[in-house]
């Protein structure tokens, strides 16, 4: 009975023993050695690809945010605030009031096929609002110069970037809305445009949040 006792005894303290080491190698250690070796080798990325302006972080790189003017009484939906490049529609959102800026809850295609009549009808009056918003006095946009991007939302919906065909379709909307030349605009649009990584994957694209911090600065110096 005393030797079952003590054989038992020893087995907890082993496994406790087990138990206390374990949890220091993987509950501790592990999680410090990859934290540290993010912050030494990825510190952006680890961060969540901060963006900062005024000394505070305003977004992030990867994530696209809206840019409108504030909720009028009656509305649902605030009116697009004209003076800032615009991003991608998020239609793949759905109607909802949750996603504001970087305070995400949900991400997600239309999941429309490309004959579906909501999809057509959604994308149609896309191109209207785009060919409406940046046609100023001297400049008229026309449907066919209104590129993809412009009417469609991307797979997640919170698409960061836009294509360089979209900034420069507002850039004379962009610089009458805010008093500056649109030869100063279109600099701005193409300092900010980033060609195919490593110079094959993907498209060139355009930051739009990165881009509007831009342009705040060079309006903050008229």
């Amino acid at each position: 009975m005393n030797n079952s006792v003590t054989n038992t005894v020893r087995l907890l303290g082993a496994g406790l023993r087990a138990l206390l080491v374990l949890t220091l190698v993987t509950g501790v250690l592990y999680p410090l050695v990859v934290t540290g070796i993010a912050q030494g080798l990825f510190h952006d990325r680890a961060n969540g690809s901060e963006i900062k302006a005024d000394g505070k972080v305003v977004g992030s790189s990867l994530i696209g945010q809206s840019y409108s003017l504030p909720l009028k009484k009656g509305q649902d939906t605030p009116d697009t605030d004209l003076k800032w490049f615009q991003g991608r529609p998020s239609n793949g959102l759905g109607a909802n009031n949750v996603n504001t800026q970087y305070k995400l809850i949900l991400s997600g295609a239309t999941n429309l096929s490309a004959d579906s009549k909501v999809l057509i009808k959604q994308v149609e009056d896309a191109k209207a609002a785009v060919v409406k918003d940046n046609s100023v006095p001297g400049y008229a946009v026309q449907p066919s110069d209104v590129p993809a991007d412009a009417v469609t939302s991307s797979g997640s919906g919170l698409d960061p970037d836009i294509s360089p065909a979209y900034a420069d379709l507002q850039v004379h909307r962009v610089a009458a809305k805010n008093g500056l030349s649109v030869s100063a605009v279109e600099k701005l649009v193409e300092d900010h445009t980033e060609g195919r990584t490593l110079g094959f994957m993907g498209e060139p694209r355009v930051n739009v949040l990165e881009l509007n911090i831009t342009l705040k600065d060079l309006v903050a110096k008229k």
